[in-house]
C-alpha cells in the first residue's frame, strides 16, 4: 500500500511539539500539506485554511486536525465530504452531538475516522489494563495537576465555552481510566472551580461509581507549579497498581515495572495507518461523555480571577 498523503490543519504548539516528529518517524504516512492561518513549513504545500486546502490541486488522502475543538466540526465534516480520512486531536469535538454526527458521516462515506486519545497510547496503559482484568479492584483515584501557564501559554480559546478548561488535561486521565477499568462507571458528584473572569473551570473534583458500587475519584487542577502530577492509583485486594507520568510509568506493589520514553503520538499515527489500510474507524467518545456529565452535574465554585 502506498503511503498515506497527509495534511495537517492547525500548525500550533501541539502540532509542532508532537505531530510533526511522529509523522516523520512513522512508516506508511507522509506529510504533504499544511493549512494554518499563522504558520508555514518549508518544502510543504501551505494553505490559509482547510477550504483552500481542499480546493487546491494537491493530492491528499487524509487530514489530521490539530485545531481547537471549537469549530473543528465544520473542518472535519468538510474533509469527510471531500473523501478524506480524518484524524482528530483530543478532545474530538466541542459537543457530543457533533462527534456522533461525524461518526455517522464517516460510516456513510466509507472513510476512517480516528478519535485519538494520546494518553491511552502511553507505555503503561495496556499492561495496567491486563493486570486489572485479573485483580479484584477496591478503589481508584486520579490526581492530575499541572501548570496551565507552562503548557498552554496565551491560548485564550481554552478558557472559552467548548475549550474545556482544566478538562483539557483532565480528559487525558479519563481516557486512561475508561481504558483500564474492566467495569463501566458513571459520575455521581462534580465540583467545578471557575476563576471569576473565565468561562471554563481551573479545577475539578469528581466522584464516580461503577455498577457494582466501586468508588473512583479524580482531582484536576491547573494551578500547580513546580513538579507536575499525572498519577492514577488503583487499590486492589492483591496490592496497589500505580500509573505515573501520564501513563508512561507503571508501579506494581511499589516496584517499577515500566519506565518508557514518550512514544504516544508515534503510536497514534501507527494506528491511523492501520485503520486506513483496514477500512476501519476508532471512535470511542466515552472520555468526552464523562466530561459532559461533569458539566451537567457540576456545582459551580468561584475563585479569584486568573491571568496568564
Amino acid at each position: 500500500m502506498a503511503s498515506i498523503r497527509l495534511a495537517i490543519v492547525g500548525l500550533g504548539k501541539i502540532a509542532r511539539d508532537q505531530h510533526l516528529g511522529a509523522i516523520e518517524a512513522t512508516d506508511g504516512i507522509e506529510l504533504v500539506a499544511v493549512a494554518s492561518r499563522h504558520a508555514k513549513l518549508e518544502n510543504i504545500h501551505c494553505f490559509h485554511d482547510i477550504a483552500d486546502l481542499l480546493a487546491a490541486d494537491v493530492d491528499i488522502d487524509a487530514v489530521s486536525l490539530c485545531t481547537p475543538p471549537q469549530g473543528r466540526f465544520e473542518q472535519a465534516r468538510a474533509a469527510l465530504e471531500a473523501g478524506k480520512h480524518v484524524m482528530l486531536e483530543k478532545p474530538p469535538g466541542a459537543t457530543l452531538s457533533e462527534v456522533f454526527a461525524l461518526e455517522a458521516l464517516a460510516r456513510e462515506k466509507g472513510l476512517s475516522l480516528y478519535a485519538t486519545w494520546h494518553s491511552r497510547a502511553a507505555a503503561a496503559v495496556e499492561p495496567a489494563r491486563a493486570l486489572l482484568a485479573e485483580r479484584t479492584i477496591r478503589s481508584l483515584s486520579v490526581e492530575w495537576k499541572e501548570d496551565v501557564r507552562h503548557w498552554h501559554p496565551g491560548q485564550a480559546w481554552i478558557w472559552e465555552p467548548g475549550g474545556l478548561g482544566v478538562f483539557d488535561p483532565g480528559i487525558n486521565a479519563l481516557s486512561i481510566v475508561t481504558r483500564i477499568m474492566p467495569e463501566k462507571f458513571h459520575l455521581v458528584r462534580s465540583d467545578l472551580t471557575f476563576p471569576a473572569n473565565r468561562a471554563a473551570p481551573i479545577a475539578a473534583s469528581l466522584a464516580f461509581e461503577t455498577g457494582s458500587g466501586l468508588p473512583l475519584t479524580a482531582e484536576f487542577d491547573w494551578r500547580q507549579t513546580g513538579p507536575q502530577t499525572w498519577d492514577i492509583r488503583v487499590e486492589t485486594e492483591e496490592g496497589q497498581i500505580v500509573l505515573t507520568h501520564g501513563g508512561s510509568r507503571l508501579f506494581v506493589d511499589g516496584q517499577p515495572q515500566i519506565v518508557e520514553e514518550d512514544k504516544e503520538y508515534r503510536n497514534l499515527y501507527r494506528d491511523f495507518v492501520a485503520l486506513v489500510a483496514e477500512g476501519r474507524s476508532d471512535t470511542d467518545f466515552s472520555p468526552l461523555m464523562h466530561v459532559a456529565d461533569a458539566f451537567m452535574l457540576g456545582r459551580r465554585i468561584q475563585t479569584d480571577a486568573f491571568e496568564d
